[in-house]
């Protein structure tokens, strides 16, 4: 272990919602850490990083090769976390979601050694429509319904190509960070439940897997110690008893907010139409285990949203 705490790890996209907890979680644990981003919502969220020594960051497009290639050529592990991420921002910006979720990725392959490592998050969305009842393993086909999954698919396969790289098929993610996202689905329902005290759900059955976003950062700091004997593969992560539907996890949160009413729409439809449930299992194996249940997540929330009012144009 001692060897790989000096690793230097370059991280794009390392100022955002996972990269915010994920570089000072890597730099705690004695790696050096550079990030490249275009900090595109005007984050500061690594201003408590500048003062390591082992931490570098650069200001830049993840997509151009002048900016990356040297990056590239200074790091041990390249963990790219730059992405247009969700449904809707890609279908806002089609092709920035193409030339950032996967030629970016496909660039840092072309750009990489041998020898380097990538460890890439794709999304458990890329599994779409699950068959009824049946866990999604990593065995299972993946049948995107979006072009946010389509090019998180593509870019793993270009990581999975490679001698060394492996992939994470990351759950939901949700909880506290210091980019936070309001939009992610537990994140919304929450603070929906703090603050209005009621949501309507549209297509309640839905399902799907959760995980917490320090969780995900634990993920890619235990692939980075045991990197040898996961290479080559791709890893669900997520929360073993957390394969949810949404009515379900409004049950959830109403057992920490009593007051909080939730009922299911009887028409209209959710933009997202991922139904699934997902095992565990191939990363259980290899030691990982999670720390945050849903409750734990749930909890921290309730109480940022104490400190958080999305309130910028409203006198309350």
């Amino acid at each position: 272990m001692a060897k790989s705490r000096r690793q230097k790890i370059l991280i794009t996209g390392g100022a955002g919602y996972i990269g915010s907890v994920l570089a000072p979680a890597l730099l705690d644990a004695g790696y050096q850490v550079t990030v490249l981003d275009n900090f595109l919502f005007g984050q500061a969220t690594l201003l408590d990083c500048c003062h390591r020594e082992d931490f570098e960051v650069v200001r830049g497009d993840c997509r151009d090769e002048r900016v990356v290639g040297p990056l590239v050529a200074k790091a041990d592990a390249i963990i790219p976390l730059a992405a247009l991420v969700g449904a809707p921002m890609c279908d806002r910006d089609r092709q920035g979601a193409v030339t950032t979720n996967r030629d970016a990725v496909r660039l840092l392959c072309k750009l990489a050694s041998k020898k380097q490592q990538i460890l890439y998050p794709t999304t458990n969305s890329g599994y779409g429509v699950g068959e009824k009842g049946k866990f999604c393993t990593e065995d299972t086909p993946l049948r995107p319904i979006s072009l946010y999954g389509t090019t998180k698919c593509e870019a793993e396969a270009a990581v999975l190509e490679r001698e060394n790289g492996l992939t994470f098929r990351l759950a939901t993610v949700f909880g506290l960070s210091p980019r936070m996202r309001l939009d992610l689905l537990v994140n919304d329902f929450v603070y929906r439940a703090v603050n209005d005290r009621a949501v309507v759900v549209f297509e309640g059955h839905f399902k799907r897997n959760y995980l917490h976003v320090r969780d995900a950062a634990r993920a890619f700091m235990h692939a980075l110690d045991k990197f040898a004997t996961m290479r080559g593969r791709a890893y669900n992560v997520g929360l073993e008893d957390a394969n949810l539907s949404k009515l379900e996890l409004c049950a959830e949160i109403q057992k920490l907010l009593p007051q909080f009413v939730y009922l299911e729409a009887p028409i209209g439809e959710d933009p997202d139409k991922r139904d699934y449930i997902v095992s565990n299992t191939r990363i259980r194996a290899t030691g990982y285990r999670t720390e945050w249940p849903l409750a734990r997540g749930v909890a921290e929330l309730i109480k940022g949203y104490r400190i958080i009012r999305n309130s910028r144009f409203a006198n309350v």
